[in-house]
């Protein structure tokens, strides 16, 4: 496992060089080096250095030039305008760098020498409730964010912070109790997701009736709460009879999603009961929260209602239960002290960010979170239907999941089956699914996550544009290529010169390892995204430009067939990162 350098690193190391000849008191200057459409990269740190020097930054420039000896790397260095540095490698050192990538499993991604422990938190769906499509990009990001890390080198453990505590399991409880054969299965056979939600709904539905019209069920109901808090065990063993029957759903939704969803890994709010009391406890004694009213709270200056009065976070109610903020501090306790997590990631809509706030905040006071623990929300925006509102069904209801999930899957079926050529129909269902969920992960996960973004499955599962579908079919096409090569095989020819096309995208390929590092540091799956769009981009103006199997010469044949197959490594690899499947066939 060797870690490769990229291009750009090795010509910023060459730079650093020449700078530090030609002027000793410059050696940490940064010479900014990025990429150029003017040559293969551009550096402008001479301007603010010659600012700094009081000299001519012309003068300056052509005295780091002449500093740098001949090598092998750079081909040509101009100076040009008021002191940029125009760079030009040769097309050995684009070829030398794509060999190392190529001969290494990694494709030459290091691992992040100071990786730590992230707790991700993401995936919460709710007990007793249907996941619609708000639930959606907290899965997709989380799960994105997961791979990333892990890549690099991060340990990741994985949360599911389900909501399966709360006042509304008395009703639930309560109902079960009198009428007990409602969470039935119709048979002994294994139960679908769907028959498991639809007994959730019709027992959710009609508790609910009776509690906002029966005075007497109500006040039986409350009880019951009183009795789950308390622990008592046949109330318990009811309210895990939801839980059990809502996680045969839950995995169903994620299964559909392609998601792995661990059981282990989902530590709902009731997982932190044990801890509240303390919590709440630890808090007032260090005088980090104060009793206000009755209630435990915590203030903060620059929190403030409308009425110009403080907002303050409520630990505990005046009345003795909990909030979600005891819960949410319970599990930072937990997470930094049991987990021993260095980063915790919250992948959760942006609507909660003032609630983050001051939970972090209130961590960070008792001590739990400091220089060596942080706590990052990953806040999303709102899933848009095409007229730019909030998505909802046209009788005004919240989308559910499964039938987006659904839809996306026909929609994505019917394009496979119109280009299929020779695909069975159990291929073109495979791949249907794989087309139509991978469509709707790279929707959310090519905005970034803070913007709300508009669910139009037409674009989403479109051939052309920024879709995933677009970057299926390019990877698809090369392992066409690659299987109509015959005895042909792809091998690296450094004493070939190379066409513009193929400069572009060998450049391109260079840079996957600095991104996904980029994409891992800044929690940022939408640079991952445009990176692939982009090399898709690049290599289908590649392909129409550069005859791969009808090439001038045999040498040129493997040349390009090395840059197609290390094309598709980088697209299979960086796709799997974003939870998106590369069919071999489409």
């Amino acid at each position: 496992m060797a870690s490769v350098p990229s291009l750009a690193s090795t010509v910023q190391q060459r730079l650093a060089d020449g700078l530090s000849a030609a002027l000793p008191d410059a050696a940490s200057a940064d010479p900014l080096l990025r990429r150029s459409d003017r040559a293969d990269f551009q550096a402008n740190g001479i301007l603010a250095l010659a600012k700094q020097l009081k000299g001519n930054p012309r003068e300056l420039a052509t005295k780091v030039v002449e500093a740098i000896p001949a090598n092998d790397v750079l081909k040509e260095i101009e100076v040009s305008g008021p002191g940029f540095l125009n760079i030009t490698v040769t097309d050995a050192a684009i070829v030398d760098t794509l060999a190392a990538r190529a001969a290494d499993a990694r494709l030459g991604v290091p691992f992040n020498e100071s990786a730590g422990t992230t707790v991700i938190d993401y995936a919460q769906p709710n007990v007793a409730k249907e996941m619609h499509v708000g639930h959606l990009r907290s899965a997709v990001i989380g799960a994105a964010m997961v791979e990333i890390l892990e890549f690099t080198g991060e340990t990741v453990v994985r949360r599911h912070h389900i909501g399966d505590w709360g006042t509304q399991f008395g009703m639930l409880i309560q109902y079960l109790i009198e009428h007990p054969h409602e969470l039935d299965h119709s048979s002994e056979a294994e139960v679908s997701g769907e028959e498991a939600m639809s007994n959730l709904n019709r027992l959710y539905k009609a508790s609910r009736a009776l509690f906002d019209s029966d005075e007497e069920f109500k006040t039986r109901a409350r009880a019951r709460v009183v009795d789950l808090q308390a622990g008592d065990e046949e109330t318990l063993a009811l309210w895990q009879r939801f839980v059990d029957e809502s996680k045969i759903y839950f995995y169903s939704v994620f299964d559909k999603l392609d998601m792995d969803i661990r059981d282990g890994d989902v530590v709902g709010e009731s997982g932190y009961n044990d801890m509240l009391a303390e919590t709440c406890r630890i808090l007032e004694e260090s005088g980090v929260a104060v009793r206000s009213e009755g209630a435990l709270c915590v203030f903060f200056d620059d929190v403030k209602g409308p009425d110009g009065n403080p907002t303050p976070l409520i630990v505990q109610k005046s009345d003795g239960g909990f909030g979600y903020a005891a819960t949410d501090l319970s599990a930072i306790r937990d997470r930094v002290q049991n987990l021993k997590a260095t980063s915790l990631l919250y992948v959760v809509d942006a609507r909660q960010s003032l609630h983050f706030k001051m939970v972090f905040e209130t961590a960070r006071r008792a001590g739990w979170l400091n220089d060596e623990v942080k706590a990052v929300q990953l806040a999303f925006g709102t899933v848009l239907g095409k007229d730019g509102k909030p998505f909802k069904t046209r009788e005004g209801e919240t989308v559910r999941l499964v039938d987006l999930l659904d839809e996306a899957i026909d929609r994505a079926s019917a394009v496979v089956r119109e280009k299929a050529q020779d695909l069975t129909e159990a291929e073109i269902a495979e791949r249907g699914a794989q087309v139509g969920i991978g469509a709707v992960k790279y929707a959310d996960l090519s905005t970034s996550a803070a913007r709300d973004y508009k669910f139009d499955l037409d674009q989403m599962v479109s051939l052309n544009g920024d879709t995933s579908v677009y970057l299926q079919y390019a990877y698809a096409r090369i392992q066409s290529i690659l299987r109509k090569a015959g005895d042909a095989k792809p091998v690296a020819h450094r004493e070939l010169s190379l066409a513009a096309s193929e400069r572009a995208l060998g450049l391109h390929l260079d840079g996957f390892g600095e991104l996904v590092a980029e994409a891992a540091v800044e929690y940022a799956p939408h640079k991952l995204a445009a990176y692939l769009y982009q090399l898709a981009s690049h290599y289908t103006t590649f392909y129409s430009e550069c005859p791969v199997l009808k090439a001038d010469t045999a040498e040129q044949v493997e040349n390009r067939l090395f840059l197609c197959e290390l094309t598709a490594r980088t697209l299979h690899q960086g796709m799997a990162l974003l939870g998106i499947r590369t069919p071999e066939r489409l």
